[in-house]
């Protein structure tokens, strides 16, 4: 096990304040500031764990991530944490699409039908026995006992309902589909709702125990059961078939879920987010402007639309980012990760970031 740069108290004071936060009373931001402070000795590590053979032992994975969990410091809400990582939407490998991860020259991962079955034939199962959920299960075990809960694990990203379909149909089928066979696609994303939520709870069941809390593919802390949710095929679709295609899906899943958060992916999304505010169990939402689009700090009136509408709100930023945001809508009910270029700042750069939350008087303890 790693030698963190992080104590029991250090986890103690996180999770109190995230706790207020959660609840709506932390007056200042919620900050992710984590930092490389050591050399990371050379070895082989994917972004995407679907890349590492299923032949590759799950100890030889976490032995290449353990120097880079020992060299990072942890400032101001950041926490150890890792994502069990096989790509967006790996739901649909698990029901049995084909699973395409590429290492070269850049890692990606994406998903297709096994078959051609039209979609009054299509059926979508759950297999205890199918080789990606018997992976995912076993790095996500792996993960929390070997770092005995000191490492917060992150919920393997399974998807949401219509990006998963669009796996089993193509995206571009799935369209029509939602004209010519609505019926038919409100039966399959009802039955994708239903098995997302039992992979999520197994997946608690293993995680929770140990880690006293929940994760997911960005630093997010919950005592109890949180989640990214998405839509991503969103974006090509109307407010009116997201009401009939996507409201009924997340609804469920924030009931189920304590702290249930959205990922608002580019502003083809944004047409949906009155109804997405309209949602009481959904907790906060993330924006994430899309490439090349102006940075999360450039769409002040959307922040304020996501805050005014009583939902808590997280982005990713450099720190002039984040003093832009604090300075024109105030600091509350913000979780700023903090990114210089990469995921981790160095510490100089940490240093002069905790400078500059100091100048707003926004105090980190």
């Amino acid at each position: 096990m790693p030698t963190l740069h992080f104590t029991a108290d250090d986890w103690a004071r996180v999770k109190r304040d995230t706790l207020a936060w959660w609840e709506g009373e932390l007056e200042r931001p919620l900050v992710y500031l984590a930092a490389v402070s050591d050399p990371i000795p050379p070895a082989t590590r994917y972004d995407f764990l679907s890349n590492y053979s299923l032949d590759t032992s799950v100890d030889t994975i976490l032995d290449a991530y353990e120097p880079v969990l020992a060299a990072i410091r942890f400032y101001a809400d950041a926490f150890p944490w890792w994502w069990v990582n096989f790509g967006p939407g790996i739901m649909a490998g698990f029901m049995g699409a084909q699973v395409h991860s590429v290492r070269e020259p850049s890692e990606t991962v994406w998903f297709t039908s096994p078959s051609d079955t039209p979609i009054t034939g299509l059926t979508l199962n759950y297999d205890a026995n199918n080789v990606w959920w018997q992976r995912v299960k076993a790095v996500t075990t792996a993960v929390a006992e070997r770092w005995e809960g000191q490492v917060l694990v992150g919920h393997t990203d399974l998807g949401g309902n219509l990006d998963i379909l669009a796996s089993f149909r193509e995206t571009q089928q799935l369209l029509f589909d939602l004209m010519d066979a609505p019926a038919e696609v409100e039966r399959l994303v009802s039955r994708i709702t239903d098995l997302w939520l039992h992979y999520y709870d197994e997946l608690d069941a293993l995680i929770r125990p140990t880690c006293g809390g929940t994760s997911t593919w960005t630093p997010l802390w919950s005592p109890g059961k949180t989640y990214m949710l998405q839509c991503d095929f969103s974006y090509m679709i109307s407010p009116k078939m997201f009401e009939r295609f996507v409201m009924p899906d997340l609804i469920a899943c924030c009931e189920h879920l304590d702290h249930g958060f959205y990922h608002l992916d580019g502003k083809g999304e944004i047409p949906h987010l009155d109804l997405l505010l309209s949602i009481p169990r959904l907790r906060g939402i993330q924006w994430i402007p899309g490439d090349g689009a102006p940075p999360p700090h450039e769409w002040l009136d959307l922040l304020k639309r996501i805050r005014d509408g009583g939902k808590l709100c997280q982005v990713f930023v450099g720190p002039e980012g984040a003093r832009h945001i604090v300075k024109n809508l105030g600091g509350r009910g913000f979780l700023f990760v903090i990114q210089s270029g990469n995921q981790f700042a160095d510490p100089e750069q940490a240093e002069a970031f905790l400078k500059v939350l100091a100048e707003e008087d926004i105090s980190l303890i």
